[in-house]
């Protein structure tokens, strides 16, 4: 599958519905209790565009974006509005928000990543689309300056050091990030009269893996 590095329109997805999906196979058991499993080692993200549609416009505007994707064919870039920074949605992207390894004196690539927490429990997502020029990078609590100290992928999410960090020494990193996606459907219809009306269309978007 091909991918577009290109955002769907921000203004477009504001608005929209959807958020992390699981997957969890229940098996109940003739005794009452239950046996829970899940296939997915991480969630999965569904968007409805269609809801955040608010003129003939926009209408037009996602028409060209599709057809440009060739439907489901190809991925691209999606901003979640209620989970695109590496901290709180409130507060500003700073360089130790998130910490994605500890130096070993050999290792200069390190992959950006997100952990979410809760009540002890901890799950880390890997983030392969950072935002162009937000990736801020710390080392032993020292910010570090892009292409200076450190390049960035914005295509995997991978960044590397000039100079491998020494043993033991914790990288942190803060950035805003896109979702990757694709439509999960071929097919956009639209009746003018009834979105007059107040109905919009369904669009329905999907995290893709990469």
């Amino acid at each position: 599958m091909a991918f577009h590095e290109i955002r769907f329109p921000a203004k477009l997805s504001f608005g929209s519905v959807g958020g992390p999906e699981r997957r969890t196979e229940i098996v109940q058991l003739t005794n009452g209790f239950e046996e829970r499993n899940t296939p997915w080692s991480q969630s999965r993200r569904r968007y409805d565009a269609g809801l955040s549609l608010r003129s003939l416009d926009d209408i037009g505007e996602l028409i060209a974006f599709f057809e440009a994707r060739q439907g489901q064919l190809n991925g691209f870039r999606w901003k979640d509005w209620a989970d695109y920074k590496s901290c709180a949605a409130s507060a500003t992207v700073g360089y130790e928000d998130q910490v994605i390894g500890v130096g070993d004196g050999v290792t200069r690539d390190f992959a950006l990543s997100k952990t979410y927490a809760s009540g002890g429990s901890a799950e880390m997502r890997g983030i392969a689309k950072p935002v162009q020029g937000t990736v801020r990078l710390g080392l032993q609590g020292d910010e570090l300056v892009e292409t200076v100290h450190f390049t960035v992928d914005y295509a995997t999410g991978i960044v590397s050091f000039a100079s491998p960090p020494a043993v033991g020494a914790q990288v942190t990193a803060g950035y805003e990030f896109d979702v990757p996606v694709r439509f999960d459907t071929d097919r956009i219809q639209v009746s003018v009269a009834s979105f007059q009306a107040g109905e919009v269309p369904q669009v329905p978007v999907v995290e893709v893996r990469l």
